[in-house]
């Protein structure tokens, strides 16, 4: 929809090198949201800062897993309450929203959360997003808030996804932003370097490749800087930072759910034959795959990869531990072509 514009704010983009939060960069931030929701658009704010935030709290702070944890739990209350008076000074009401990928992985859950953020924004709420690092499960947290905020933006079938970066969008080799990217691939190979501040978890490749995914499901993707004037509204207006152009609007609300990625329990490797099959939007067989990459059971989401890249995601019909590659005769289904997108 095109009124849906999810904004990601990194921890490098909005806070100091002691992880306390800007007070120049959260002004900007918040008169240019309250322009934008002025303007009648829903937004959903993620936010990175939390660990920051907290981290100088604890005494002897090494980063270790169970420190972050501890420094997310004391930086969160102190991360919303800035960004609640800061808006409360522009006259709206902001609701922390605290997600981890399982609110993803089930369809019904993920109604659920729609649910609950279209309640906040038919009161003219914003939500503010952010993973909830305290009991977050390593094996299937979000890589970052890129991950989540693309998730988001798929979900909800946003028309734009905005995100913020140290930096003024991506740069070339003389270090000019690029206004338009048009080959993600090549411009990762030739010009980006995956530089990661010590507070946050994502560079500039993850950024990319969520851009990218996000495009390509047809979302209007910026990746811009929070330097100068107005830096939220001149990216929505496609003003600032590096565009991507959205490729495809024409899925479902099902489809953008399944192609976000959700949470894909297993994993299978696809030989070209498969991978021309699923682009002609047949099913799966059994006698194209390759190997099992991760386990799952019947029902569950997979991710179909050709050559270790990502080519589509799908219901499962039958469950892992039933398949038998590498036999030919047996051309069983193991995604259906309706339950089966390309990415």
């Amino acid at each position: 929809m095109a009124d849906i514009v999810v904004i990601k704010l990194g921890t490098s983009s909005i806070t100091s090198a002691q992880g306390t939060l800007h007070d120049e960069i959260l002004a900007k931030v918040v008169a240019d949201i309250k322009t934008l929701h002025t303007m009648g658009l829903k937004i959903i704010l993620v936010s990175s800062g939390a660990v920051g935030n907290g981290r100088g709290f604890l005494k002897n702070y090494k980063g270790s897993t169970q420190e972050r944890k501890a420094a997310a739990a004391v930086g969160n209350p102190i991360l919303i309450n800035r960004y609640a008076n800061a808006f409360h000074q522009h006259g709206i009401v902001i609701a922390q929203t605290l997600l981890e990928r399982w609110h993803f992985s089930n369809r019904k859950h993920f109604l659920q959360l729609r649910d609950t953020i279209e309640a906040l924004w038919d009161n003219n709420i914003i939500p503010i997003a952010n993973e909830n690092d305290v009991v977050s499960d390593l094996e299937i947290r979000f890589s970052d808030n890129d991950h989540l905020a693309t998730l988001l933006a798929a979900g909800f079938g946003a028309g734009k996804l905005l995100i913020g970066s140290s930096v003024e969008g991506v740069l070339d080799l003389e270090g000019r932003v690029i206004s338009e990217i048009t080959d993600p691939e090549e411009t990762m190979k030739s010009f980006v370097t995956d530089d990661k501040s010590s507070l946050g978890l994502g560079g500039m490749t993850t950024k990319l490749s969520y851009a990218s995914l996000a495009s390509k499901l047809g979302i209007e993707t910026v990746i811009f800087g929070l330097q100068g004037e107005s830096p939220i509204v001149k990216a929505y207006h496609k003003e600032k930072g590096s565009l991507f152009r959205a490729k495809d609007s024409s899925k479902d609300a099902r489809s953008m759910w399944l192609a976000s990625g959700s949470l894909a329990s297993g994993c299978l490797e696809i030989d070209k034959g498969a991978k021309e099959a699923l682009g002609n939007r047949k099913s799966l067989l059994q006698v194209g795959i390759t190997g099992i990459e991760r386990a799952f059971n019947q029902g569950e989401i997979v991710e179909i990869r050709h050559k270790n890249k990502q080519v589509a995601v799908g219901i499962a019909k039958i469950a892992s531990k039933d398949l038998r590659i590498g036999e030919k005769e047996n051309n069983l289904v193991v995604v259906h072509a309706n339950n089966l997108v390309l990415i």
